[in-house]
Formats: C-alpha cells, sequence, structure tokens
C-alpha cells in the first residue's frame, strides 16, 4: 500500500485534510450503485469522513427544500465548510437524472452555505459551474492533462502504465483518480479540504506564469490530491479537467441561488411573511408530513413559496444575462438581499450582456404567418463575426473600449482597428458619453468596401494584434443599440432603438485603410410591400451574405399559432425589445440554407463514429451527430452522417479524433444521451458542424426530442450531408432539442412526412459511397 508524504513548505493557503487514525471505507456510493433512471438515492449514506475518529452527517440534500433543516449546522460548528459536503451535493447529482432533485440538491447545497457559511457562497457557484471566473475573463486554469496524470501518478506511486489501464477500463480521469488513491495512506494529518481553500487553489493554478510553471501548478494539483479524502479526489480531478459530468447547467444554478435566497431571508427582515422572502415558521408539521409524501397541491405555504420562487428566479436569471458576474451578484445579495438588486447589478459598460439569438424559419410565406403581417424590417444577415462594442468616455478624457465575442470572450485585442474607430466616433460627437452596440464584424475589400468571406477574417490572429500586422481590413456593421449615454435601452422597441443608432452613429469611412470602416446593415422595410421584400431576399442570395434576418419593429401581439391556445382564438405577446440569451420569435433569420428548397440547416456535435469500410477503411465513417438538450445540457444523439466529406477532411478528423488521445475513447466518458446508437469510438464535443438534411424524421434509434413526435420514439435527420466546421460556434450554441422539435412541427404544417415515418440515416448500414457523394475539396 503507498503511503505518500509531501514536504510542508509552509505554504498554509492550500488547506489539506487528515486521514482518520483508523483507515475509514468511503462511505459514497460508487458509480454502479448510483441509478440513473429514477433518482433512487437510497443506497447513499449521508456521513462522510471528517477529521479524526468521527463523521459529519450532511444529510439528505435530495429532500424537498420547504423540509430540508437548514438550520442545522452539518459541520462541526464554527469551521468554515468543508470540501466534502460540496462533494457530498456532487454525488448525489451524479446519481440522478431527475431536473426536480437537481435543483433541489443544488438549493439545499446554497440555502446551506448562504446560513453557515456565507464566504463559501461564491467559491460553490463557480465550483458548481466548472469556471473560475467570469466568462469574459482572460484567465484560464492552463492546467493539461499530462500535468493532471503526472500528479496522480505521484501521489498514488502507481507506474505509468497502470495509470493507463485504470484509464482504459473506466475512461474517466475522476475515476482514475479515485481508484489510484484508494489505497493510499498518508502519514501527515491535514486539515480537512475547504470549499475556499480548493477554488483558492485553482486561482493560484490559473494565475501561475513564467518558468517553472509547470513543475510549480503540478506541485498545487499533488497538495489537493494528497489532502483529498474519498471521493473528493474523484471530483477534485474532474474539476481540475474542467468536466464535472453532474448535469448542473448554468440555469439549474441560477434557479437553485434563488430559491436559496428566498429560503434564507438577511436578519433585518422584519416580516418575511409579506416580502420578498419566505417565512419558515409557517412550516408546520402538517405541511412537512404532506411534502415529504409528495402532495404538493392545494398547499397555500407551498403556492405562497412558489410565487415568490417564480419572482426571485426571473429577477436573478434577469440579471445575470445582462450583467453575468457571480462575484458581483452574490455581493449585490450580501449586501441588501433581493430588495434592489436589479439597480445594485446593473447593465454596465465593459461587462458583456448575453446577445438577443434569432429563431429559425424557411420561408418568407413562414414569415408573414408567423409575425402575423405586423410591420418588421429584413436585414442582411452577413458572413462575419458578431461582436458587442462598448464604448466609454472616462472621467480624464479618456476613451475605454471593450470588444466582446457572441460567447462574451474578451476579443478587444484582435481588433486593434475597431478599438481606433471607437476613438473616432467618440471624437467626432461631443454629446456621446457611453454606449453597447451588436455589430458584425466583416472582412472587406479596402478599397472597394466588397465583402469577403468569414475564412478570410477567422485567419486573424485571436490577441495582441497591432495596427501593422493587420492584413484584412473590416467593415463594422452595426444592427442594435442596448445602452446609450448611460441609460439602458433593452426595454425600448426595436424602432426606437434602430432610430437612435442611426442618429448617433453616422456611417464614415476612414482615409487609412488599415482602420475599420462603420455602416448600418441594409435593410428593407415590410411597408414597401411584399415584392419589395422578395427582391431583397434574391438580392441576399444573390450575395456573400448568409441570408436575412426578420426583426419585428413595435411591441405586438399574435395570434397563437399551435395548441389549447390557438383553438381558443388566444393572442400572445409579442415584444420587440432586446432579450438578452434568448432566441426570440420577434428576431427571424432565413438562410439560404434554410429554405424549402435546400432542406434542413442544423448545427451538430460530432460525439462518436464507426470504423470506415470499403474505400473508408482507415478513417471515421460514418459519423454519430448530437443535438443539444438545453434543460440538461446533455448532447442526445441524432443521426449518423457519412456525406459531404472530402478524402482531407476524413484525413484531418481521423487525426483530431486518434485513438487513445483524450479526445476520443472506447467507452462513453462525456455527457451523452446514445439512444440506440452504439458507436465504435466516442469522441469529446470540441466541434459544431453545420449539416444539411433532406427532412426531419421519427426515429426508432434517437431519442432526441423523446415524446415530441411518439411517446416511444425519438427524432432524427434523414440523409444529413456535412457543410462545414461552424468555427464561431461553441458547444453551447449547437442546435437544441426544442428547435429541432420546432423544425419537425414547421415541417408537418406543411404537409411534408404526413406518416410521421421515415428512414434516417440512423437506420442505415455503412454502405461503401460512390465517388460522387464523397465531397469535393470544397467541403473542407
Amino acid at each position: 500500500m503507498p503511503i505518500v508524504v509531501l514536504p510542508d513548505d509552509g505554504d498554509d493557503s492550500i488547506p489539506a485534510s487528515p486521514v482518520p487514525k483508523e483507515d475509514a471505507q468511503d462511505t459514497y456510493a460508487s458509480p454502479d450503485q448510483k441509478s440513473s433512471l429514477d433518482g433512487s438515492l437510497s443506497l447513499f449514506s449521508s456521513k462522510q469522513p471528517h477529521a479524526g475518529n468521527y463523521s459529519v452527517d450532511y444529510g439528505d440534500l435530495s429532500v424537498d427544500p420547504l423540509t430540508y433543516p437548514v438550520d442545522q449546522v452539518p459541520w462541526p460548528p464554527g469551521t468554515p465548510a468543508p470540501y466534502a459536503f460540496l462533494v457530498h451535493g456532487l454525488v448525489t447529482l451524479s446519481g440522478t437524472k431527475s431536473r426536480i432533485i437537481i435543483l433541489n440538491v443544488l438549493t439545499n447545497v446554497l440555502c446551506t452555505l448562504l446560513r453557515h457559511h456565507t464566504d463559501s457562497v461564491l467559491p460553490a457557484l463557480y465550483l458548481l459551474s466548472n469556471t473560475l471566473t467570469p466568462p469574459y475573463s482572460p484567465l484560464e486554469l492552463g492546467l493539461g492533462g499530462s500535468i493532471i496524470s503526472k500528479a496522480i501518478q505521484h501521489v498514488s506511486g502507481l507506474t505509468p502504465a497502470a495509470l493507463k489501464k485504470l484509464y482504459v477500463k473506466s475512461g474517466d480521469p475522476g475515476d482514475v483518480a479515485f481508484e489510484a488513491k484508494s489505497n493510499v495512506r498518508t502519514l501527515v494529518a491535514h486539515k480537512p479540504l475547504l470549499i475556499t481553500g480548493v477554488y483558492d487553489s485553482l486561482l493560484m493554478i490559473a494565475h501561475t506564469k513564467g518558468e517553472g510553471a509547470t513543475k510549480r501548478k503540478q506541485s498545487i494539483a499533488e497538495k489537493l490530491l494528497v489532502s483529498a479524502k474519498g471521493e473528493e479526489s474523484r471530483y477534485l480531478v474532474r474539476t481540475l479537467c474542467l468536466n464535472l459530468r453532474v448535469g448542473a447547467v448554468r440555469l439549474s444554478i441560477l434557479t437553485a441561488l434563488a430559491r436559496a435566497v428566498v429560503l434564507t431571508p438577511p436578519s433585518d427582515v422584519a416580516d418575511s411573511t409579506e416580502s420578498l422572502y419566505f417565512d419558515s415558521s409557517l412550516v408546520s408539521s402538517d405541511v412537512t408530513s404532506a411534502a415529504q409524501k409528495g402532495k404538493k397541491k392545494d398547499n397555500p405555504v407551498r403556492e405562497q413559496l412558489v410565487a415568490k420562487w417564480n419572482y426571485a428566479e426571473a429577477l436573478i436569471r434577469r440579471i445575470y444575462v445582462q450583467h453575468p458576474n457571480y462575484d458581483h451578484i452574490v455581493e449585490g445579495i450580501n449586501s441588501g438581499g433581493l430588495n434592489g438588486l436589479a439597480g445594485r447589478v446593473p447593465l454596465t459598460i465593459g461587462i458583456p450582456l448575453h446577445p438577443t439569438l434569432g429563431s429559425p424559419t424557411r420561408s418568407l410565406d413562414e414569415i408573414y404567418e408567423r409575425l402575423n403581417n405586423q410591420p418588421f424590417t429584413a436585414e442582411f444577415k452577413y458572413d462575419g463575426q458578431r461582436a458587442q462594442i462598448h464604448g466609454k468616455r472616462m472621467a480624464n478624457g479618456q476613451i475605454d473600449v471593450k470588444i466582446f465575442s457572441r460567447h462574451l470572450e474578451d476579443m478587444t485585442s484582435k481588433y486593434p482597428d475597431v478599438v481606433s474607430l471607437v476613438y473616432d466616433i467618440f471624437s467626432r460627437s461631443e454629446h456621446l458619453s457611453s454606449f453597447i452596440t451588436d455589430s458584425e464584424i466583416v472582412a472587406i475589400e479596402p478599397k472597394t468596401g466588397v465583402l469577403r468571406s468569414f475564412q478570410e477574417l477567422s485567419n486573424r490572429a485571436r490577441k495582441d494584434v497591432t495596427l501593422g500586422d493587420i492584413k484584412i481590413s473590416v467593415c463594422v456593421y452595426l444592427f442594435d443599440l442596448m445602452y446609450l449615454n448611460d441609460k439602458p435601452f433593452l426595454e425600448h422597441p426595436f424602432r426606437e432603438r434602430r432610430e437612435r443608432l442611426r442618429e448617433c452613429f453616422p456611417p464614415f469611412v476612414p482615409e487609412d485603410s488599415r482602420f475599420a470602416r462603420l455602416d448600418h446593415v441594409d435593410s428593407c422595410e415590410s411597408t414597401t410591400g411584399r415584392e419589395a421584400i422578395e427582391e431583397f431576399w434574391q438580392r441576399a442570395v444573390e450575395s456573400s451574405s448568409e441570408g436575412l434576418m426578420i426583426k419585428l419593429l413595435d411591441n405586438t401581439e399574435v395570434e397563437a399559432t399551435d395548441g389549447a391556445e390557438k383553438e381558443k382564438g388566444r393572442k400572445k405577446p409579442l415584444p420587440a425589445t432586446y432579450e438578452p440569451d434568448k432566441r426570440t420569435s420577434a428576431w427571424l433569420k432565413l438562410k439560404k440554407d434554410y429554405v424549402e428548397s435546400v432542406g434542413d440547416s442544423l448545427d451538430l456535435v460530432p460525439v462518436g463514429a464507426w470504423y470506415g469500410n470499403g474505400r473508408k477503411a482507415g478513417w471515421w465513417s460514418p459519423i454519430l451527430l448530437a443535438v443539444r438538450d438545453a434543460e440538461s445540457g446533455r448532447l442526445v444523439a441524432l443521426c449518423k452522417c457519412m456525406s459531404g466529406f472530402s478524402d482531407a477532411f476524413y484525413k484531418s478528423m481521423k487525426a483530431e479524433y486518434a485513438e487513445d488521445t483524450e479526445n476520443c475513447s472506447p467507452v462513453p466518458r462525456w455527457e451523452s444521451e446514445m439512444g440506440g446508437f452504439r458507436p465504435d469510438m466516442y469522441f469529446r464535443p470540441i466541434h459544431v458542424w453545420e449539416v444539411r438534411g433532406a427532412d426531419i424524421t421519427i426515429s426508432p434509434v434517437s431519442v432526441a426530442s423523446l415524446g415530441s413526435a411518439s411517446a416511444t420514439r425519438g427524432l432524427s435527420l434523414r440523409f444529413p450531408r456535412f457543410i462545414r466546421v461552424r468555427d464561431d460556434k461553441a458547444i453551447e450554441d449547437a442546435t437544441s432539442t426544442e428547435q429541432l422539435t420546432e423544425l419537425w412541427r414547421g415541417q408537418q404544417r406543411r404537409g411534408k412526412g404526413k406518416d410521421g415515418e421515415g428512414v434516417d440515416d440512423g437506420d442505415l448500414v455503412d454502405v461503401v459511397m460512390p465517388e460522387s457523394d464523397m465531397g469535393s475539396e470544397e467541403d473542407d
């Protein structure tokens, strides 16, 4: 049995965990014991090893928050929150797929921390979300797989061959660490790992730079691993690998935070019954008994709680999408609770808000039907990079500029020409003090302004570009205004936002071609008539743009299109406001690839493959593609694709997804629902591919959108064909199951696939495709 003793270097900033005098068996359930179907937690023990010869009862975190004993301190009183408590929550989460249980666990964890150790709330939020800082921060953990492997090897005493054997067996680095440490005992007792200590250690790793950084990072990781006890090892390594695998997506975390705040009112709230918080004294034994039995109907106490939850959830979600910074949100909650929180965490220059997203449509007829002939504008959808531009004139006269991508990444240093453009904007308008605009940065010919392809724009370096480095000129096409002169414009209708945008930001072309141009998107109003809109669409098709964006100009109501609401003749509101992080029906996109004559175009993620046959022997073919379940955060296998690839692409794909690498595994390692698909190899989800198909069909193999068309079958894409890799999109931007369902319903309304059945590509054998179907080099 290996015994590990790390030298004590006097660094007290990395707390470590003691080993009980008697070898305590790990009391968590193994992955084989966890129920993945019904969320049953009966096999879990709530007693976790702590310092000395005793254990701490962390309780059942899956219970209804209404009955959870939040007043009981689940660790030694007066001490900080141990990392083991958070891990207990992670283990409980990994044992269920029930959204109710997931929300209950997250809510109870955050309630406990808010009540008994407020300093752990912020680190817990980041650890649960598998991040260290806000999305726009450039700070990254920077811990490669080799460093983690060496740390596990050093701590466990295993040889590289033994470690690889464990990895092949389990396919998960966290499981490898758990197995490798199962027979390790330490001679030196340490303090328990703390939630704050683990988070601070991760920040220390991220900030470690310069000569010898690799060894210092490995040393920190080893100290954490030596201190980790039982399941702490598993989830610590998964955190280091940025893949927790517990199904806690951002929406769930924000919902749980809102519920936890409602259940833990500030001490200065005199009458929580009439406030935004819940009065726990209202919970009688009858209410507790009913909650434990699952009886939630006709319960006035629960109805009051749910009403307060709904308000808080909407509030915190709205604040986060406008100001995605847990540090500021937690600080705002601590300083005044929910009352006035939006004012303490407002839309702010320099902090990106989540962009509004458009819903796909397939024809102008569908657009007119969905908007009910309400006034709209059609705009060119340029093939560039979406950019959110922030500008502010400081008190000292200096200009502060920030440019963010659609994923909220800071790309200011990538576009010094756009920064210079913002300086020019301020110099031309002395009344302009601050703004946030939405735009598309497009590559152009410097002399003529003719549009160039996105691929040429993507050749730019990602950061630290200088004006002398610029070889591709750009034009900034403005299309929306969210903030102007210290005033938010999100709640204003699009007609007003566009009017102010055009008024305050007139187009201009700089004399120096190295600097960016400023222009507004080419547009056409629906009031000019249907014929003019159709001509404008043809111009878009013939140009180098991707298609059109259709935007409602004014707030309105439209007829319900399906379901009970349509039968009752009701109307639904359709606001023309700017809706961060929403795929709104007031913004519709009509891409060339969406029109009926071309077929469906979806953004899918490769998650697996089979060994190729015949001419494709030695390559991966077919490729298993997946959509994203927005609610759970998991990917769901949709169809096989074997068409549209060039030989060069096959070769590059085989190299990127090579066997025995971190991107390829013979066993499932990543959070994906496979349904009836059983690929030879599973892929790490790292790319988004644009794929076009004939139509959407009901499939006996796929479980994507299960229940939308059939109670027992999912949807699939028939005859999919690869179009291109979408480097501009992250996994979170892949087509969702909800979008897939809407596309299928639209297809049904148009009369395609009336029988609801079809042969999808997942039902086909991997036949050898003829040369004519292999694709050309242009597909690469």
